[in-house]
């Protein structure tokens, strides 16, 4: 059996792709999918990719299998999850996330892997350019300077005011939080903010980053999506409503889990558009050939509840902006 992997892995890594995989037609195509998060969280993306997928006529158990791998939120499993799927040789891996990529990255630089919602593909070495992207990797990209700028300004419309002190909740250890943090100094010093970054490792220090928040009279909150905070959604929008510390988040599930304002790109929408290009994959394109797309559509978000219970009162224009208010 461990020889079997080891040759699987062997191929995978430095047989040409054009040969091996130019198209599945005919046989069950195989699609590994690696998801840093747990099975039951965020269900909603996974079905968009799979209902992506049916619209073009790949049907699950008739003419496709998939190959699935959850880390659960544990980022310390995501390489050797990694590792396993490139090993199991599938036609192509959807990695979602630029944590999941650049893992299955790491194994194989010949099996086709699409991305769906990575931040920066250019900087985490994932492709070389977007139009151009050189290699084993495409699909689509969060990447938006203007999505940072814009959470400050939205913030500050249903607060009422300027904030005073922020801070940016983000992992380290997560290139997509990397990118986020950046583009949120730069945001804040464009408004003339001041801005605390707060590292999150496995997710067990958010009581005491929330505390800290609190005595440091944190009035604004900034919150990255990513494979350590999409774990701890639920957790870190109920802290945030116990500290009362009014925050926006890089996600509309954090919102659905409580919290009380998101302002992102439609993942579900990226999810399905990704179905697209493991369609022309399995039909012979290579993905060195398949430009990286940039999102266009973002969904506004807001938890009326939440702002009640902060004693906000959400502006009647914030209202008719938004694509989803929840109760």
């Amino acid at each position: 059996m461990w020889l079997a992997a080891a040759l699987a892995r062997a191929l995978s890594l430095f047989l040409p792709l054009g040969g091996v995989r130019a198209q599945v037609q005919g046989r069950m195509a195989r699609v590994g999918i690696l998801q840093t998060w747990a099975a039951t969280d965020f269900v909603d993306r996974l079905e968009a990719f799979k209902s992506g997928l049916r619209d073009l006529g790949h049907v699950e158990g008739q003419n496709i299998q998939f190959v699935f791998r959850s880390a659960g939120g544990r980022t310390a499993e995501v390489d050797r999850l990694a590792r396993e799927l490139v090993e199991q040789n599938p036609d192509v891996v959807f990695a979602a996330t630029t944590f999941a990529a650049v893992a299955v990255h790491t194994h194989t630089r010949q099996i086709p892997v699409v991305i769906a919602i990575a931040a920066d593909p250019v900087g985490a070495k994932l492709v070389s350019s977007l139009a151009r992207p050189g290699g084993n990797v495409t699909g689509m990209t969060t990447n938006n300077v203007e999505l940072m700028p814009k959470r400050f300004q939205l913030l500050a419309e249903l607060t009422g005011g300027k904030p005073s002190r922020a801070a940016m909740l983000y992992a380290p250890g997560d290139p997509s939080n990397v990118l986020a943090l950046q583009q949120a100094q730069g945001a804040a010093r464009q408004f003339g903010i001041p801005l605390r970054p707060v590292g999150l490792g496995d997710g067990k220090e958010l009581p005491a980053a929330f505390a800290a928040m609190q005595a440091e009279k944190i009035d604004t909150l900034f919150v990255a999506a990513g494979a350590v905070t999409d774990s701890h959604a639920r957790g870190i929008a109920e802290l945030a409503a116990r500290y009362r510390i009014p925050a926006i988040y890089g996600a509309p599930e954090f919102v659905d889990a409580g919290g009380l304002i998101s302002y992102s790109t439609d993942f579900a929408a990226n999810f399905k558009a990704a179905a697209t290009y493991v369609d022309k994959i399995l039909k012979g394109a290579k993905p060195s050939d398949l430009p990286v797309e940039q999102s266009n559509r973002f969904l506004l978000v807001i938890h009326r509840g939440a702002a009640n219970a902060l004693g906000l009162n959400v502006p009647r224009s914030l209202m008719l902006r938004a694509d989803r208010v929840v109760e």
